[in-house]
């Protein structure tokens, strides 16, 4: 993990094409500005541990189907 040290107002770049600028610092909390092309997702950690969640759910039951399906073929 690279460590950066960013005062109000400054900012880093990821990629040439990711920035990430501070708005604000209150007490313990920090608001970030991102700039990022339309292409490339942004999530916070939460949310994104949820999406990858749910879709491992998804692809678990559509293995089941499709399993469930070719057992029936199977046996006729």
């Amino acid at each position: 993990m690279l460590a950066l040290s960013r005062k109000k107002n400054e900012a880093i770049i990821i990629s040439n094409n990711v920035e990430v600028t501070i708005l604000e610092i209150k007490g313990d909390q920090v608001k970030i500005g991102i700039t990022a092309p339309k292409e490339v997702p942004v999530y916070r950690k939460e949310v994104y541990l949820q999406i990858q969640e749910a879709n491992r759910e998804a692809d678990q039951e559509a293995i089941n189907a499709d399993g469930m399906e070719a057992l029936r073929n199977l046996l006729g």
